[in-house]
């Protein structure tokens, strides 16, 4: 019941206990003021014949006298007297005309004839005396006649006082005991009231109030402190403490709920500026690996539960590689064909392994496990594969973060982009596009971070030229010109291909740097070349166009000279092996000394 209702209830019990009380109160007071008259009509009747006695006493004794001394003052008093008891007897006529009994009536009327009688008695004995009859007056008052009234009105005011005084004695019990019922039932009304007091301060105010506010007072402290992990107890009370516990449990969800959302709102804010960090060093990027590595350190963080691989397309787009990973994922491969994956297929994000899941891809290997896969494209080109599954034991979260997965996916892929077109216009940028081979301004900036970084390193330079090259475009034209141009590039390439670079220097001559090379390394390594290409006879558009003979020139820096003299020094090697004949190599060192003997193939 609420503790409104209960109150209600109570002040309303209260006020009807107060009213009856009151009204007990009011009855007793009536009891009481009954008993007053009672006692007071009792002493009234009393004193009325007891006055009515002695009056009718103190008459006959004056009367007596009189007619025996014959004194005036004697008279006077008879006559005062019998002043006075006609005035009693009109008081007790009054009195007979109350509320009195019948009997009472009776007696008084019996009294009242006997005084007159008694009086009759004395006035003719008095009248008698006057008239000079003492004898007679005497006999009047001292005979039997006077004696019986007097003994008669003397016994019907006894008798009357006997009535009387039962009549008002039970009156005046019985008013007394209406009074002390009515007291009684006033101070039981009172004590009612009071024990309800009482009750109601015990009840609602300490047990239902004071003792549920004191037990609340700590939690909402706690609560005001944030701290949201005080236990509310459950109180099924339907009352106003009731309703203020279900407000406090409410308000405690509610500080729980917002603590939820703000820890996945500084979640999500973590992620986001650990996305942000991964997408700014994405772009500083300059190559691939470094790709592969800033993506394989980011992806734990950003995503503690999910393992993953990043692919990459191969040129040709028909495969892809794996260029890092993270978490050690279980399933992935370290490289397959582009067409076992639905995503690459699709060209959108592919998720598999879970009951709701999608067909799998061909390149997981295993089973069990939520894996997505997430196409790498830029401006509509597929460039790679970002692969993802879900460790074992941890809470399914791929499909929860796939906006940001999509998000990470899209970055990655305009990172790789930007990468491979910026490694298409370095390679514009430094190769030969017809051989493939690093081209001259490659070359001067190789010589001179050379110089600058590592002058004191060995360096061999080789400068080839293939003799006779205007006989291969004059003869079979400029494809097969070209075409041979491409056989020696493809041939030094191969050749360098660990231990230095081959350059392009311009027209048909060609430069190779070996670094950490010595002069007879480098100059056995020029005739292994020139045996090479001159190993092979060449065909064009059906037609023989014979063997490729190349003239090279060695030198070797600092021993013999700076790096900024090492292309001219090899060059001028090169002419001097054209003046000797062609198709020979000749070391720079040998042109300030006696000539050293050179090999033919």
């Amino acid at each position: 019941m609420r503790i409104s209702t209960i109150t209600n209830w109570a002040y309303g019990i209260t006020v009807i206990l107060t009213a009856l009380s009151a009204v007990a109160f009011i009855m007793s007071s009536r009891s009481a003021e009954d008993e007053r008259r009672a006692v007071e009509e009792h002493l009234a009747f009393d004193s009325l014949t007891e006055q009515l006695e002695m009056g009718a006493e103190v008459s006959s004794d004056e009367a007596r006298l009189y007619v025996m001394r014959g004194e005036q003052r004697h008279l006077d008093a008879f006559k005062a007297d019998e002043e006075a008891e006609r005035r009693h007897e009109a008081a007790a006529e009054q009195i007979a005309a109350r509320d009195t009994s019948v009997v009472e009536r009776n007696i008084l009327e019996d009294i009242v004839k006997q005084a007159e009688a008694l009086d009759a008695v004395e006035a003719a004995a008095v009248d008698a005396f006057q008239k000079g009859d003492r004898q007679a007056a005497q006999q009047m008052l001292f005979g039997p006649e006077h004696e019986r009234l007097q003994t008669a009105l003397l016994g019907s005011a006894a008798h009357l006082r006997d009535v009387t005084a039962t009549r008002t004695g039970a009156a005046l019990d019985d008013a007394r005991r209406r009074s002390n019922q009515w007291s009684l039932v006033a101070k039981i009304m009172l004590s009612m009231t009071g024990l309800l007091f009482l009750a109601v301060l015990y009840f609602i105010l300490r047990r239902r109030v004071a003792m549920p506010l004191v037990r609340m007072t700590g939690i909402v402290t706690r609560l005001a402190k944030q701290d949201y992990a005080v236990e509310v107890p459950d109180d099924h009370r339907r009352d106003e403490i009731g309703e203020m516990n279900e407000a406090i449990q409410i308000f405690r969800e509610n500080g729980l709920e917002r603590e939820r959302l703000d820890a996945e709102r500084r979640a999500d804010q973590h992620t986001k500026d650990l996305i942000l960090q991964m997408m700014h060093r994405l772009q500083a990027c300059e190559n691939q690996h470094e790709l592969a590595d800033v993506v394989a350190r980011f992806a734990p963080q950003i995503f503690p539960g999910i393992a993953g691989s990043l692919y990459i397309l191969n040129e040709e787009k028909s495969a892809l590689a794996q260029a890092g990973t993270w978490l050690k994922p279980v399933n992935a491969q370290i490289a397959f064909p582009a067409n076992a994956c639905w995503a690459l297929r699709r060209g959108r994000p592919h998720l598999s392994g879970t009951g709701d899941g999608d067909v799998s891809c061909q390149h997981v290997e295993g089973s069990g496990v939520a894996t997505s896969c997430f196409p790498l494209t830029a401006q509509g080109d597929m460039i790679g594969l970002l692969y993802l599954e879900e460790r074992h034991g941890q809470t399914p979260v791929l499909d929860n973060v796939r906006l940001y997965l999509e998000l990470i996916a899209e970055n990655i892929g305009l990172a790789v982009a930007n990468l491979q077109f910026r490694e298409k216009l370095t390679d514009l940028a430094i190769r030969d596009p017809l051989t493939a081979l690093f081209n001259r301004r490659f070359l001067d900036d190789t010589l001179q971070r050379r110089g600058r970084d590592n002058g004191e390193e060995p360096l061999t330079c080789l400068m080839i030229d293939i003799d006779h090259f205007k006989r291969f475009n004059d003869q079979f034209g400029h494809d097969a010109g070209d075409m041979v141009m491409q056989y020696v590039g493809q041939i030094l390439r191969s050749a360098v291909v660990d231990i230095g670079n081959a350059f392009r220097f311009g027209g048909e001559e060609f430069t190779v740097l070996l670094p950490d090379c010595s002069e007879e390394d480098g100059f056995e390594f020029a005739e292994k070349l020139r045996a090479q290409i001159s190993g092979a006879a060449l065909s064009h558009s059906g037609q023989i166009i014979g063997t490729v003979s190349v003239s090279i020139g060695v030198a070797v820096s600092p021993a013999e000279g700076a790096v900024d003299t090492l292309v001219s020094r090899a060059d001028a090697a090169l002419l001097d092996a054209k003046a000797k004949g062609r198709n020979k190599t000749v070391l720079a060192s040998s042109l300030n000394g006696p000539p050293q003997e050179t090999r033919r193939a």
